[in-house]
């Protein structure tokens, strides 16, 4: 994992014992002009089993993530199979339903606002998942559960806050080492 992050492995690992259906972050070049000229974009596809997720190879980011020639063969959070752009009403029907996600960060405040690297892409696949929800009074309500995962280190102290722009999503919960959890 990045220095200075916690290592989920052990979660992921968990939830596949358990029989979970388990995503994880695929970064990509967009296949068509997203909006605010992104270059890449985040989806979330499926692991297919623990030795699947014990052959993900470490990216730039040093997270592991599954390679570019097996994603073919995997589900897609936003819908389809693959990576290609679909329309909404294709999106919506093939769409996966996420009941946590687990939000890595660099800092975190008390008000559950989380501090990124800076590129956005939790916060632009949010976006994109709450608009495949469509425009139903519940779409908020049928949201993952966000959680952030901080070391005691990566807490601000209570009278500093996270800046804020208007596509930052905050989390629902953050757990900060043998602290209470932290919910909103």
């Amino acid at each position: 994992m990045p220095e200075g992050e916690l290592a989920t492995g052990p979660i992921v690992t968990e939830a596949l014992r358990q029989g979970k259906e388990v995503y994880v972050p695929y970064i990509h070049k967009a296949a068509a002009a997203p909006s605010e000229a992104r270059m890449s974009v985040m989806d979330m596809v499926s692991l297919h089993s623990k030795e699947d997720f014990e052959r993900l190879e470490a990216d730039s980011w040093g997270i592991p993530t599954p390679s570019e020639c097996s994603i073919a063969g995997r589900k897609r959070c936003l819908g389809g199979m693959n990576l290609q752009p679909q329309t909404s009403e294709g999106a919506r029907e093939g769409m996966q339903h996420l009941d946590v996600i687990v939000m890595p960060g660099v800092a975190f405040d008390r008000r559950l606002a989380r501090l990124g690297h800076g590129k956005g892409y939790y916060d632009f696949f949010l976006s994109r998942y709450k608009q495949g929800l469509g425009a139903s009074n519940d779409s908020e309500s049928n949201m993952p559960f966000l959680v952030g995962l901080a070391l005691e280190e990566q807490a601000l102290p209570e009278e500093t806050e996270v800046p804020e722009g208007p596509h930052d999503w905050r989390l629902n919960a953050l757990v900060i080492g043998d602290r209470p959890v932290l919910r909103r």
